[in-house]
């Protein structure tokens, strides 16, 4: 059999093209959860004072997870973005600090326990 060139690049845009499905997908629950997390993050912000440090983590991490899903589907990259790339690492904070809560003290293992 003779097989043309084009082959196996019609392949490659119809596997890519199932993978820009799955992550159309994926875009929207990553979209609904990062509205949630925007939501909750501001009602711990006006409790505390100050965001929550795990939040401001997780929401940096899922916004770069967007922008890769983002860079994929427009063919600015061929990477394919989680799980075939590792989590995005969150960046150092530019806005607010985050609010810290102090550590619980630990009693020694060698006390007895108070009676």
């Amino acid at each position: 059999m003779n097989q043309s060139p084009l082959e196996p690049r019609h392949e490659s845009i119809v596997l890519r093209i199932v993978w820009m499905l799955v992550y159309v997908l994926v875009w929207q629950v990553s979209q609904f959860l990062l509205g949630a997390l925007v939501l909750v993050q501001l009602i711990y912000r006006l409790i505390y004072g100050a965001p929550n440090a795990s939040l401001m983590n997780f929401g940096d991490s899922l916004s770069q997870f967007l922008a890769q899903i983002g860079r994929f589907g427009s063919f600015h990259t061929d990477q394919k973005p989680w799980p075939f790339a590792d989590w995005p690492a969150p960046r150092p904070y530019e806005g607010e600090a985050p609010h810290a809560v102090p550590a619980a003290p630990h009693p020694s293992r060698d006390e007895e326990p108070k009676l």
